[in-house]
């Protein structure tokens, strides 16, 4: 286990975001609207930012998109450029595919249909059967987001002409999309619903975005959540379903409500800060402790702190103070400054802390060195116990689904039994809420949820040598195609 000293990334050490969708169908300022709706949804992927605009039928797609922040790739002057009464958005988290500008979405295409624009949320687990498949069949691909598989599936000419509907069937895994075709606006989500996906309308306009929060901003009214296998399609004749999907058991990512969503958002018909308060009170009921104050590690730990705290009746405290202006990128003297990755982006108020036992409240831990270190400058400042609460379950598996966690093997949970977490973290208590209490916080059935990332139970099966994020960190893409010669029966609806 690496020490409390050592460099590591943000994508080392925390669960990262997905990805970010917003479009606007019918209005004049289309471009302008996705700009703010990609705004409020920045928290879902900070490494790139693009929009696509349309006028409709005839008229050639517009489109702009850059690395970073969407205040740093749009100003005034881009989205002057972007003329039309459509638009679609995309903020990007890389699950998959490298950090670079030929990967940012939305991704744009020429083809047979017309021109075509899609952005992406989820992770395809049969991407690279599919990326095979379509190479030898004479596709290349500029990209290596599985993203543009779909794209490509969507382009390909067939011999009775095809549709949306049958190109969306070949896709498996986790997927909310939002395509732009020159007469339509398409939302898909996958028959799982895994991602959130969800309509609301501006005046005459029709809104689809990531999250409700996006939709506050802008003052438009939310209408419903896409549902799990609903392709709806929006043109000028206004709004229709299609379910070009078997029906499958909804498994809705666990994770949204513990991290992801903004808590100010409404998933499933429930506030999301709401349900992580509720956290908060089933982990006070669960791991009941003797302390002066509750300290929760902002943002993502705020309303679980709030919960044990008015649960336990103890003060709640923001001990930590939270830089909001950290930048995408920055020297790091790690020789000259201890734990500078952690000091960073939270600072502690020593007096805050002093002589007192603490409860410190968290969203999760992952591999647990950052959780160390925050320990480790509690005790510096004098605290005189520190306990360890945390509002989900330890993580032990890998997500085939979208979330980026860490190789399993470098699970804190996979590494050390609880006593010796406890030990490692230097704290006088720990305690993790259990899936039950997790589940109950929501008020939703526990079969309504994808809680693999916990206990191993995957929604859709995937094979460990086909999926790409374990094939990256071994043999690549290799390893799928001999999978796939040792197994020609199990391809053979590919061939």
């Amino acid at each position: 286990m690496p020490s409390s000293h050592e460099e590591l990334t943000d994508r080392e050490a925390l669960p990262q975001h997905e990805c970010g969708l917003f479009a606007v169908f019918g209005h004049p300022n289309a471009a302008v609207l996705t700009y703010y709706g990609l705004f409020a949804l920045q928290h879902r992927g900070q490494e790139s930012a693009g929009i696509v605009t349309s006028n409709g039928p005839g008229q050639t797609f517009v489109q702009h998109k850059d690395m970073g922040l969407v205040s740093q790739v749009f100003g005034p002057t881009e989205l002057e450029k972007l003329k039309g009464t459509r638009a679609v958005g995309h903020t990007r988290y890389s699950t998959t595919g490298t950090s670079t500008l030929k990967n940012a979405q939305p991704f744009v295409v020429d083809c047979v249909r017309g021109q075509m624009a899609i952005a992406h949320n989820g992770n395809l687990i049969n991407a690279d059967l599919l990326r095979d498949e379509l190479e030898r069949k004479g596709s290349i691909f500029q990209t290596t987001a599985d993203s543009e598989i779909i794209l490509h599936l969507l382009a390909r000419p067939t011999a009775n002409g095809g549709s949306v509907l049958s190109a969306l069937r070949r896709i498996e895994g986790a997927f909310s999309l939002i395509i732009m075709s020159e007469r339509e606006l398409i939302a898909v989500r996958d028959p799982f619903g895994w991602r959130p996906l969800v309509l609301g309308k501006l005046d005459d306009a029709y809104i689809l975005a990531s999250e409700t929060c996006a939709l506050d901003l802008i003052h438009a009214k939310f209408i419903r959540e896409i549902e799990p296998g609903e392709v709806l399609i929006i043109d000028e004749n206004g709004l229709r379903s299609e379910r070009p999907f078997r029906d499958e058991q909804p498994a809705f990512c666990m994770f949204e409500y513990v991290y992801f969503a903004r808590p100010d958002s409404i998933m499933g018909g429930v506030n999301v800060a709401k349900v992580r308060t509720e956290m908060g009170r089933e982990l006070a009921r669960k791991f009941p402790v003797k302390a002066d104050i509750v300290v929760p590690v902002p943002d993502s730990g705020n309303y679980a702190a709030l919960g044990f705290a008015q649960e336990m009746k103890i003060p709640y405290e923001h001990a930590f103070v939270r830089n909001h202006y950290i930048g995408r990128t920055f020297l790091q003297p790690s020789q000259l400054i201890r734990d500078f990755d952690v000091r960073v982006k939270l600072n502690l108020i020593k007096e805050a802390v002093a002589g007192k036992r603490v409860v410190v409240v968290d969203d999760s831990i992952v591999r647990g060195t950052t959780a160390r270190a925050r320990v480790v400058n509690l005790r510096e400042a004098g605290a005189k116990e520190v306990h360890m609460r945390v509002s989900c379950p330890p993580h032990r598996f890998a997500c085939h689904y979208g979330i980026d966690f860490p190789d399993p093997e470098k699970l804190i949970a996979n590494q050390m039994s609880m006593e010796k977490i406890c030990e490692y973290l230097n704290v006088d208590s720990l305690g993790y809420l259990d899936i039950e209490g997790m589940v109950r916080a929501t008020g939703k059935p526990l079969n309504r949820f994808c809680l693999a990332c916990f206990n191993g139970n995957y929604p859709l099966p995937v094979d460990p040598a086909l999926d790409k994020f374990i094939m990256e960190k071994r043999e690549g893409r290799a390893k799928a195609l001999a999978a796939q010669e040792a197994h020609p029966t199990l391809f053979a609806d590919l061939k």
